[in-house]
C-alpha cells in the first residue's frame, strides 16, 4: 500500500512538473487575436484552440466581453486594447477612464487574467495632433483609475507604436526618433519609467523588404543563414532585421535619457498573400518568418545589445481577417484560417472544436472538460512511458 501511494505521488509530481514545463515554454509566445472578420469561430472555440496550441498570452484590440468571459479560468494572460476613439474623452475627463474600467475590466478580472491595457494604437503615425496630444493624458487617466481600484500593480498601462517613429534605424546604435515626435515621446517615456511599464512597438521587416527587395537580402529578414551586418559603433553582429530594429529603438530611447524601459514587440508577422506589388508576400516566406521567429522565442534569445533580455513578442495574427481594409496582405497575416486549419506549417497543430457553444454554463463545462481530457492524456502518456521503461 505504501509503495502504491509513493508511486502515485511521484506520478502526480511528474504530471505537475510536465504541466509547469509546458506553461513555461508557452510564456514566450504571444498572439494577436484580431476580429475584423465575419467568419471567425466563436471565442469559446478559440479558447479551446489556443489551449491545444499551448498559447498562454493573447493581445486584443478591444475589451470584448465575450472573449474575456470565454477565457475565464483559462490561465491565459490578456493585453486588452483601449481604442483611439476613447482618448479625447479620457484625457479631459478622468472619470471616463474609471467608467470604462468598471464596465470592461472589473467584471472579468477576478476570473480572466488581464495584465495590461494598451491605450491607443500607432497614435503618432496618425498625424492627428489632437489625438497625439491626448495620448499621454489618457494613459495617465487610466493609470489613476487603476490606482483608485487597487489594480495598478496587477495591470500595466502602455501604448503600441509604429516603427515609423524612428528617423534613423541603421546602424542600430544610431537609432533616433523623428524630431517632430520628441516633444511627445520625452514625457511619454518619463511616464513609462515612472510606472515601470514596457514600450510596445509594431515591427514588420516585411515592409522593408517589400519596399527595397534589391537592397534588403531576403535571408536577413527571414532569419535565414546570411552574412548579416556589423554595427560599426559597437561591433555587434546582426543576422536578422527584427533584432536590429529593436536595438535601434533601444538606442533612440537612450538618447532621451532612459535605459530603464523594456522594449516589447506588440506586433510582427509576415503575410501569406499580397497584391502584385507586395513583393515577398507568400505562404513559403510567411512560414519561414514565423517558424524561425518561434524558434528564437523558444530559445529565449535576446538581441545583440540586450542579450540577457529574451525578446518578448506577440505574433500577428491568429486568423486571417477577411474584412480588414487596405491591400490584400492586410487580410492574410493569420497563422490559421477561420476553420482552424493552418495557413502554412510552422509546427503548430491545434484543435478547433466543431460545435458552437452559446450557453455560458455550457462553455464553462466544455472548457473544464477539455482541461480534464488534456490532463488525462498527459497522465496516460507518463504511465505508458513508465510501463515501457519497466519492460526493458
Amino acid at each position: 500500500m505504501a509503495t502504491h501511494s509513493l508511486s502515485f505521488f511521484f506520478r502526480v509530481l511528474l504530471l505537475l512538473f510536465l504541466t509547469l514545463s509546458e506553461r513555461i515554454k508557452g510564456q514566450g509566445v504571444g498572439i494577436n487575436y484580431g476580429q475584423i472578420a465575419n467568419n471567425l469561430p466563436s471565442p469559446a472555440r478559440v479558447a479551446v484552440l489556443l489551449r491545444s496550441l499551448n498559447i498562454t498570452r493573447v493581445k486584443l484590440y478591444d475589451a470584448d466581453p465575450n472573449v474575456l468571459f470565454s477565457f475565464s479560468n483559462s490561465q491565459v494572460d490578456f493585453m486588452i486594447g483601449l481604442g483611439n476613439e476613447y482618448l479625447q474623452n479620457m484625457s479631459t475627463d478622468p472619470t471616463k477612464a474609471q467608467d470604462w474600467l468598471q464596465q470592461r475590466l472589473e467584471p472579468h478580472i477576478s476570473k480572466t487574467r488581464i495584465t495590461s491595457i494598451v491605450v491607443g494604437n500607432e497614435i503618432l503615425k496618425t498625424n492627428d495632433h489632437v489625438l497625439i496630444e491626448n495620448l499621454l493624458p489618457a494613459m495617465k487617466s487610466v493609470y489613476a483609475a487603476l490606482t483608485n481600484l487597487g489594480l495598478e500593480k496587477q495591470v500595466t498601462v502602455t501604448s503600441a507604436h509604429s516603427l515609423d517613429i524612428l528617423s534613423t534605424s541603421y546602424p542600430p546604435s544610431s537609432g533616433s526618433f523623428k524630431e517632430e515626435f520628441i516633444q511627445y515621446l520625452q514625457p511619454l517615456l518619463d511616464f513609462h519609467s515612472q510606472i515601470k511599464s514596457p514600450f510596445l512597438i509594431n515591427a514588420y521587416p516585411f515592409f522593408a523588404y517589400k519596399d527595397s527587395p534589391k537592397e534588403v537580402p531576403l535571408e536577413y529578414v527571414l532569419f535565414q543563414p546570411n552574412q548579416g551586418m556589423v554595427d560599426p559603433n559597437t561591433n555587434l553582429h546582426y543576422d536578422n532585421m527584427l533584432f536590429a530594429q529593436v536595438d535601434a529603438l533601444y538606442s533612440a530611447i537612450k538618447t532621451l535619457g532612459h535605459t530603464d524601459i523594456e522594449v516589447r514587440i506588440s506586433e510582427t508577422g509576415w503575410p501569406s498573400k499580397g497584391d502584385e506589388n507586395e513583393i515577398g508576400a507568400s505562404p513559403e516566406n510567411a512560414a519561414l518568418y514565423n517558424g524561425n521567429l518561434l524558434k528564437l522565442i523558444q530559445q529565449r534569445k535576446g538581441t545583440p545589445a540586450k542579450q540577457s533580455v529574451p525578446i518578448d513578442v506577440y505574433v500577428f495574427a491568429l486568423f486571417n481577417e477577411n474584412l480588414k481594409p487596405g491591400p490584400v496582405s492586410e487580410r492574410n497575416y493569420g497563422l490559421f484560417y477561420p476553420d482552424g486549419k493552418p495557413v502554412y506549417n510552422v509546427g503548430m497543430q491545434g484543435y478547433l472544436p466543431d460545435i458552437i457553444y452559446t450557453s455560458r454554463a455550457t462553455t464553462i463545462k466544455i472548457l473544464n472538460l477539455w482541461r480534464v481530457v488534456m490532463g488525462l492524456a498527459v497522465a496516460w502518456f507518463i504511465l505508458d512511458m513508465g510501463d515501457k521503461m519497466r519492460m526493458r
